[in-house]
């Protein structure tokens, strides 16, 4: 494979990265989708999390349903873990379901600060994670 040329702002000239691409159908061990919500939408999201047990029953492992931040993510979230094969269905799913919540996704391969920080997707608004949560 051949590398990849990114560039990156360093706030006086764009400088250019060289970066051997990596293979995800190696790199990748998993998926995680955490669910967000606080007090004021904790209704809908344990609404939303029946309906994903109901609707997606055996894709995916469902997490805890955390009332306060956990780890990186600064407010209150669930998880589903799901293998890669398995993306396509429930990243499918959460983007046409989530309605008013946010969805943090992120892969997981043997770097969980480039997954959270420079690998991850959203759906709805995004949020600042608390990145050095990761180091420990």
């Amino acid at each position: 494979m051949a590398a990849i040329a990114r560039y990156r702002s360093t706030g006086r000239a764009a400088t250019m990265v060289r970066m051997q691409p990596l293979n995800p159908a190696t790199a990748i061990g998993s998926w995680h989708a955490h669910v967000y919500f606080d007090a004021a939408t904790r209704d809908a999201a344990w609404a939303l999390r029946e309906q994903v047990a109901r609707e997606l029953a055996g894709r995916f492992e469902m997490g805890r349903f955390h009332e306060q931040p956990v780890g990186p993510h600064p407010m209150w979230s669930y998880q589903l873990a799901f293998a890669p094969e398995q993306f396509a269905s429930i990243v499918g799913w959460l983007a046409l379901n989530h309605g008013a919540l946010d969805v943090f996704i992120h892969p997981n391969t043997d770097d969980a600060l480039r997954d959270h920080r420079d690998s991850a997707l959203w759906l709805g608004r995004s949020h600042t994670l608390i990145l050095g949560a990761l180091d420990a």
